[in-house]
């Protein structure tokens, strides 16, 4: 992936992330501009959105917001990988840009939530293997037997 680059997020963007988010499942696809609207307008987001492009193809992306009522803290809200890449370093590579942006703005602390089921292990042994900690567990939050598990890194 020699090509491989990571920056904000254009408009141009949106198809290949709505494919990356409905192979993937992360969230319904159609949710996705209007999470961008903000962030690609003119008018002052705090939001941060990042593209990971191979060969100017978009492959991957992260959504970061900051922690409302908090100092320097930040909540990773996606980050999603198109299946084809994932293991390749992508996702690490996108992480490891979005922790830079954030500690050069001054902040903090970067927390990401995920589910404690089976079928989210290989997300959570993600973050461990990126020097995320697992903080806190709330048992049954997303439902039954689902646990929000925070994970948390100090920039």
């Amino acid at each position: 992936m020699t090509t491989m680059k990571i920056g904000p997020t254009k408009s141009e963007d949106i198809p290949a992330l709505k494919m990356i988010v409905e192979k993937t499942e992360l969230f319904p696809s159609e949710m996705l501009p209007d999470m961008l609207s903000s962030f690609l307008s003119a008018e002052e987001s705090k939001d941060i959105w990042l593209t990971c492009e191979d060969d100017r193809t978009a492959i991957g992306f992260s959504y970061a917001a900051p922690e409302p009522l908090a100092e320097g803290t930040w909540n990773m809200l996606a980050i999603a990988v198109s299946p084809p890449k994932q293991g390749a370093g992508v996702g690490a590579a996108i992480v490891e840009k979005l922790e830079s942006v954030l500690r050069e703005r001054g902040h903090r602390v970067l927390i990401a939530d995920t589910s404690g089921t089976d079928p989210f292990r290989q997300t959570r042994e993600f973050y461990r293997k990126n020097g995320y900690t697992e903080e806190a567990r709330i048992r049954d939050f997303w439902g039954e037997g689902d646990d929000k598990v925070i994970f948390w890194k100090r920039l």
